[in-house]
């Protein structure tokens, strides 16, 4: 595993010069030792003036190694050509594994001179392994190599007779000094994890002085390495994840205690914002459950199932969730809408099972409440998990005294790295939020840097992912006007659309539904992005609208802000369709709901549209939005709906092949159908739109959806 480890991360890191290595060694005997002899000359050339940090041993006797096989060979290439075609098949055998050799002599090599420092340190015997190997297969070759048949020199002879007796029975080297920073580095990890946090001076000594870490920049580099280990070597990698996680958070906070806030790193971070890349909702909250498996994920917290548990309906939510679902009076399942038979709550212990392994793989914190005692709390204490926490903690202290105190440079560069802290882990954005971090983003967002008004109003987002911090960004003065304010007149597309996305998740909570639309210019910016926004930034608007739709005061507000007008456009919209609709199909629900979509012109075409064409949750919504329209809409519009050529035909194919839900919706508009159809849709049948049909509540009415797209 470490050997895949290596060499395929070097080979992701090889240089353009490297591809000649992986020339055909079909060569001609003159080609071959010409090309062997041009490829050693260049790896002595690269790497005899390489500061070699660590392995400095064993990278050298390997360099020595090659300096004499160079002498041999340009000893060979000089020689007439006649000479070289005679030389005997065990030396031409002997060059071909040579070349082998040599290639993976320069990935091992670019490995030690290229790796984070700290990495080569955790690796220090892997690595020392892959030396004494390639060690042993110099001297093999050495002593299958017909030197006597050769014609050299005096000189040439003496030096590869020297070589092979000095290559005979190598021995594995571990150079005492690395293994000794290796053992310390784990002791740091203990500390940490104890709550013992060295001294800045300690830290110092021991990043600066011996392990060559010695600025910002350098601190940063090797965060990004280790980062990267774990993402391209996932569950096939010691030490595992979950003790690398340990180091970044302490390498992070090293950074930060030795070296501060130094402007030149807002060069970094201004280089980084202007390269490509995906909305940065997409990145974060896709980052936040990347390796999350979505069905680990409690469909109404989002957050990863400590304790999951079965309802009647069969879904599986958090035991919490659920419980405080049920016990704000709600009788219905929130994922299906359909109605409770009872309120049971049966433990799903196979999947807890399987999170339980998952994140022992990954290296996840997984505390389920039946299990937090007293030597569970021991345990804790003493695993990496910990020891990251605690890091993580003296860092966000560190942040957000920058935050408050700092330059802006010092102020970009702390709002960057809050928002990257609080990308994972409930536990971070919980005590990043009680440490004070949520007053100075809100001073951040009306920041005329583009870069830190981004970073400020994603990491509020990645916050706002915390059921208890949507509270304190409510609550917290002036907070939710300047995320509005973002919203409409960000500097970047990502920040406009980072500050839907918070509305999105701010919105979660019913209390707050209100707040945010009585906002001046909330849901018109809203509107404008489902109308003019990326896919991702359309997608965040549209469920932000899907929310607030939920509260019956927002209907007229939403009317007035010409949102009815953006959803009914937005059904066109694959990406967004569904959503639209299920918005629709609330909003109809009131009258003055209903006549405003009744006046939309293509409002029930594209509706019939989606009941053909949509996604099964699509279908659901559109037939639901139809049936409260003839509900709601009086006469007019349901004679509207009931006209249309292709309703009837649709309704069939929905009895027979759509969803539950859609099943049901469809043969309650088909009554609407059939008992207008028998009353030749005159009129004076349709005086109050809600006599003709028994229609269940909105729990059942509309597929909602409880969880970000992205996922």
């Amino acid at each position: 595993m470490a050997t895949a480890a290596i060499f395929s991360s070097m080979r992701r890191r090889r240089s353009p010069s490297v591809e000649a290595f992986l020339a055909p060694v079909d060569l001609s005997e003159v080609a071959l030792v010409q090309t062997l002899a041009v490829i050693s000359s260049e790896l002595v050339s690269c790497f005899s003036d390489k500061v070699f940090f660590f392995q400095r041993r064993n990278s050298r006797c390997l360099i020595r190694k090659i300096e004499v096989l160079v002498v041999l060979l340009e000893y060979l290439k000089d020689s007439e050509s006649g000479s070289m075609s005679k030389l005997p098949s065990t030396a031409i055998l002997c060059f071909k594994e040579l070349y082998l050799l040599l290639y993976r002599s320069k990935i091992l090599l670019d490995y030690c001179a290229q790796s984070s420092k700290l990495w080569l340190l955790l690796q220090n015997s892997s690595i020392s392994s892959h030396f004494h190997d390639l060690n042993q297969e110099i001297s093999t070759l050495l002593d299958v190599f017909p030197l006597n048949d050769l014609e050299l020199s005096d000189d040439v002879r003496e030096q590869v007779e020297l070589l092979q007796k000095q290559a005979r029975n190598p021995k594995l080297y571990v150079d005492e000094s690395d293994e000794g920073l290796r053992v310390k580095l784990f002791s740091l990890l203990d500390d940490f994890g104890n709550g013992r946090i060295p001294n800045h001076g300690d830290l110092r000594l021991l990043f600066v002085e011996r392990f060559w870490i010695r600025n910002s920049i350098s601190f940063r580099r090797e965060i990004e390495f280790l980062e990267e280990q774990i993402v391209n070597h996932e569950g096939d990698i010691e030490p595992t994840a979950c003790v690398l996680n340990g180091f970044v958070a302490i390498v992070r906070y090293c950074r930060f205690l030795l070296f501060g806030f130094e402007e030149d790193e807002v060069l970094f971070l201004s280089r980084d914002q202007k390269k490509p890349r995906k909305g940065l909702i997409a990145r974060e909250i896709a980052d936040t459950f990347l390796t999350v498996p979505k069905d680990f994920c409690c469909p109404i917290s989002l957050e990863l199932m400590r304790d999951p548990v079965i309802v009647s309906t069969g879904q599986t939510y958090d035991r919490s969730s659920i419980t405080r679902w049920i016990e704000e009076g709600h009788c219905t399942c929130p994922k299906t809408g359909q109605m409770l038979d009872h309120t049971r709550l049966v433990p799903n212990r196979a999947l807890r099972n399987l999170i339980v392994q998952w994140c022992t793989a990954h290296g996840v914190p997984y505390d389920p409440p039946e299990t937090r005692d007293a030597s569970a709390e021991s345990f804790a204490t003493a695993c990496p998990i910990k020891a990251a926490v605690e890091a993580n903690r003296a860092t966000a202290t560190l942040l957000i005294k920058q935050l408050a105190d700092g330059s802006q440079g010092a102020q970009t560069i702390a709002s960057r790295e809050i928002r990257l802290l609080t990308k994972t882990g409930k536990e971070n954005r919980a005590f990043i939020a009680e440490a004070g971090a949520i007053p100075h983003l809100r001073k951040l967002l009306s920041s005329s840097s583009p870069i830190a008004q981004e970073n400020s109003v994603t990491a509020m987002l990645n916050l706002s992912i915390h059921d208890k911090n949507k509270r304190l960004i409510i609550d917290e003065d002036g907070c939710l006007t300047s995320i509005v304010e973002v919203l409409k007149l960000g500097l970047t597309t990502e920040a406009r659309e980072n500050a839907a996305a918070t509305l999105f998740s701010l919105s979660a909570v019913h209390d707050f539904k209100k707040r945010i639309a009585d906002q001046e210019g909330a849901i018109e910016a809203l509107a404008g992005l489902l109308r003019v926004g990326t896919s991702r930034g359309k997608k965040d608007a549209v469920m932000a609208l899907f929310n607030l739709s939920t509260h019956t005061d927002n209907c007229a507000r939403m009317i007035k802000a010409r949102a009815v007008a953006e959803l009914v456009g937005a059904l066109q919209n694959e990406g967004v369709a569904e959503e639209a609709a299920g918005a629709l199909a609330l909003i109809v629900r009131q009258p003055i709901g209903a006549e405003a979509v009744g006046k939309e012109e293509m409002a029930v075409a594209r509706l019939i549209t989606m009941m053909r064409c949509g996604t099964p949750r699509g279908k659901e919504n559109a037939v639901a939005a139809l049936l409260e329209l003839c509900r709601s809409g009086g006469a007019a519009a349901t004679e509207r709906v009931l006209k249309t050529p292709a309703l009837a035909g649709l309704l069939q194919t929905l009895l027979f092949t759509g969803t539950k839900r859609a099943r049901r919706k469809a043969a309650s508009l088909a009554r609407v159908f059939h008992r207008c159809e028998n009353t030749s849709l005159h009129p004076s049948g349709f005086r109050n739109g809600n006599s003709t049909t028994n229609i269940s509540t909105f729990g059942g009415d509309v597929s909602v959806p409880m969880s970000l797209s992205v996922l």
